[in-house]
């Protein structure tokens, strides 16, 4: 009897044609059935933010053959989910891959990720899930050299499932194929962005300003993603929808609200 193939949600947050979700697709096409709902222009940064207030549009393109279906959506990359999931899909799929993002989403990145927030609503959804990101910002990247590992763990997590409410993270060190250690499961190192708002003037006199920045990364331990794609590793992180903090709990239970 021959095994049906998954059907695979493929979106992202740099925009349907981006060269990183394209690598993506030609991967998912050789594993099973692949429908694409991504948006029509770049969403980075998008965080979980959805549309509430506007339209919504989805047209139907054909940028690859070999596609079930592929949708250009005019929202952010969690709408595209969430349209997938309840307008354009009849089944729910067996998997949700978003990338392969142009920059990295390792450590405190995730919080802003546009292309997490897609994994996460996947996951939200109760489908399994899994953002890529590599970490080189050129649009012309070489994403042909991490092909093997998408691949690699894309078919783990399909044959192995997820642990409830887990969504991966990965993140790809910018490395010749050869070069690449190998995979390690990690935990998100602790880091932040030193912001800076570069200030100046419009033509009119106007202020105005661009956000810039400094990574910062806190954490000396050999165990976190920063560490493993320092040192040519692959990074993948299980991250939770779940937020609270569990730990604090007990202690928040001492506090007198009730008094």
């Amino acid at each position: 009897m021959t095994k049906k193939k998954p059907l695979i949600l493929v979106t992202n947050d740099d925009g349907i044609s981006a060269p990183g979700i394209r690598a993506l697709i030609s991967v998912m096409k050789e594993i099973g059935t692949v429908v694409v709902v991504a948006p029509d222009s770049p969403q980075s940064a998008m965080g979980h933010a959805i549309t509430i207030n506007s339209t919504l549009f989805i047209n139907k393109i054909n940028i690859d053959n070999d596609v079930e279906q592929e949708y250009s959506c005019s929202g952010t990359p969690v709408d595209c989910v969430k349209l997938a999931v309840n307008e354009i899909l009849k089944q729910k799929p067996d998997l949700c891959v978003s990338g392969i993002n142009h920059g990295s989403n390792s450590s405190i990145n995730v919080i802003y990720s546009g292309t997490m927030s897609a994994a996460v609503e996947a996951g939200i959804e109760g489908i399994p899930a899994i953002g890529f990101s590599l970490l080189d910002y050129d649009w012309n990247a070489d994403f042909d050299a991490i092909k093997r590992f998408v691949r690699k763990i894309t078919l783990e997590v399909l044959e192995n499932g997820l642990p409830e409410g887990v969504i991966l993270n990965v993140n790809f060190p910018k490395l010749k194929e050869s070069e690449i250690k190998g995979i390690k499961v990690c935990r998100q190192a602790k880091a932040f962005w030193m912001e800076k708002f570069d200030k100046r003037k419009t033509p009119q006199g106007k202020d105005y300003y661009w956000l810039t920045g400094e990574f910062i990364n806190q954490d000396k331990g050999e165990d976190t993603d920063e560490w493993a794609l320092e040192n040519g590793y692959i990074s993948v992180v299980p991250v939770q929808f779940d937020l609270t903090a569990h730990h604090a709990i007990q202690k928040l239970n001492t506090y007198k609200f009730n008094h």
